[in-house]
């Protein structure tokens, strides 16, 4: 209880402060001004997201779009935490890499799939979450850094549309063969070609976080780099891979 001091210097009219519940809750005004436009921004970064990853986990392209649009569905429904994460995981390419590569367990990904969602759903129910405060923060700094090198090794020679080895480790001893064949010397063969759009793509985010205007840098620069770069690509008719997508999203299941 505050004392009669502390009413006293308490300006007239002073009213108890609202609920954040109340103070934070959306109209219809402010969905069509904020979260619609930041929707239809987040649909078309997570998009060309959704089908990388695929391509980097060995699964069809449909089968990425057709994943995040029924996990952001999912997910929204049930959200319950900020740290909810409803769209692609780079973390998990090289887990899925490396069911997909694995002839006794390939056709059971989805069962696969479908039994970590409910080790998940359980450790929520049990509140194990919390355990996890015992592990250190280099632990897992060290192993996202791991992740990224797969992933970094595996990809670079998707973009010099090369096809990558089948073990992390024939990926990163075969990295010069990959710089070779796409970077030096310089040529203009289809791989090099496929090079400059990716280091293109790097190029153009690197920019835009920089030195891109504050009023424009809402834009995500991955989106704008997949724009600019898929432009070039078709302007001056470079016969490097695309992507293939089958006439109907389904028969990717």
């Amino acid at each position: 209880m505050p004392t009669g001091k502390e009413r006293a210097n308490e300006p007239v009219g002073t009213q108890p402060a609202m609920s954040n519940t109340a103070a934070t809750k959306p109209n219809l005004s402010d969905i069509l001004r904020h979260d619609l436009p930041a929707s239809i921004v987040v649909v078309f970064v997570a998009l060309p997201l959704c089908m990388g990853i695929a391509i980097a986990s060995g699964v069809p392209v449909g089968a990425g779009i057709v994943t995040g649009i029924i996990g952001g569905i999912v997910v929204g429904m049930l959200s319950g935490s900020p740290m909810q994460v409803s769209g692609p995981a780079a973390g998990l390419t090289v887990i899925i890499f490396g069911i997909v590569n694995d002839p006794h367990l390939a056709e059971n990904l989805g069962i696969i799939v479908l039994a970590a969602g409910v080790l998940q759903m359980l450790a929520g129910v049990l509140r194990l979450g919390q355990w996890f405060r015992a592990v250190s923060p280099a632990v897992i700094q060290g192993m996202l850094a791991g992740i990224g090198v797969i992933i970094f090794s595996q990809q670079c020679h998707v973009m010099v549309d090369d096809n990558p080895r089948k073990t992390p480790v024939e990926n990163i001893l075969s990295l010069p063969e990959a710089f070779e064949k796409g970077i030096f010397p310089i040529e203009w063969t289809q791989h090099h070609q496929a090079a400059y759009v990716g280091l293109l793509s790097i190029a153009v985010i690197v920019f835009w976080r920089l030195w891109a205007p504050k009023k424009i840098r809402i834009i995500p620069g991955p989106l704008v780099a997949i724009v600019v770069a898929t432009i070039i690509s078709y302007a001056i008719k470079m016969p490097i891979l695309k992507i293939v997508l089958s006439e109907s999203l389904f028969q990717s299941f």
